[in-house]
């Protein structure tokens, strides 16, 4: 009774004293694979989710994305990739195909999940949260959120470039913090 009794209180004291901010509470399919992964995972690091797509005007950002990620993940910086199929299908329909173009084609070694929906109704729970908390929801391929660690959200639409001056001085004040 006591080891039942102490289990209980040990699983629902982590549940409702988690660290974690709600917006991150999701758990995400990585590209290609079953294994899975919880956002809270990224609560200690500034975070930038982008949806992307490798077959679009903007998948040059790829590039930029990726040198900002090596340049700032010692740093606790961390980019999340949604590949999504919502823009006119500028996205492959196989996982597989968007795994190796990213690494093949962009050297990208920042996390990408599963291929799903980044608006309306059909947006996978994360992005959902992110267009609930700012109002806006991605217009095209890579709309940007910057989260901060906690929680608070910046958008940026798909022109603002991932080393713009405008991304890079609300990413530094951030890491500062």
């Amino acid at each position: 009774m006591k080891k039942t009794l102490c289990s209980s209180l040990l699983f629902f004291s982590s549940f409702f004293f988690s660290d974690c901010p709600t917006l991150l509470d999701h758990e995400v399919r990585f590209i290609d694979s079953q294994e899975t992964k919880n956002l809270c995972d990224y609560q200690d690091k500034i975070i930038l989710a982008v949806n992307v797509a490798s077959k679009c005007g903007y998948t040059y950002q790829y590039e930029s994305l990726q040198n900002l990620y090596s340049l700032y993940e010692s740093n606790d910086f961390v980019i999340l990739g949604f590949p999504s199929r919502d823009f006119l299908y500028q996205e492959f329909k196989e996982e597989s195909k968007v795994k190796e173009f990213c690494e093949t084609k962009y050297g990208v070694t920042f996390p990408i999940f599963a291929t799903s929906s980044v608006k309306g109704k059909k947006a996978n729970s994360f992005f959902k949260d992110l267009s609930r908390i700012t109002g806006e929801q991605p217009g095209w391929n890579f709309h940007k959120y910057l989260i901060d660690r906690k929680g608070g959200v910046t958008s940026f639409s798909t022109k603002v470039e991932p080393d713009s001056k405008q991304l890079i001085d609300v990413l530094k004040s951030l890491l500062d913090k």
